[in-house]
């Protein structure tokens, strides 16, 4: 049996570019098992942070393969 989890990851980042975070430690929220509570708090943290150019946020997916 396989499980998904999902994660909000992201961060204030060095440029436009979105390549290096400023902090090296991101802000990761989860983990959540529905998809729309992770998009849920992904759009909340997306519009606590609009004012910032730099940051930017993320859904990652995780796929657990549970032993049978």
């Amino acid at each position: 049996m396989t499980i998904e989890r999902y994660w909000v990851v992201g961060g204030d980042y060095g440029c436009l570019a979105f390549k290096t975070l400023r902090d090296p430690q991101p802000i990761a929220v989860g983990p959540f098992a529905d998809p729309d509570e992770a998009k849920a708090v992904w759009a909340r943290l997306s519009r606590e942070h609009s004012s910032k150019a730099t940051t930017r946020f993320s859904i990652a997916a995780e796929r657990i393969q549970m032993p049978h």
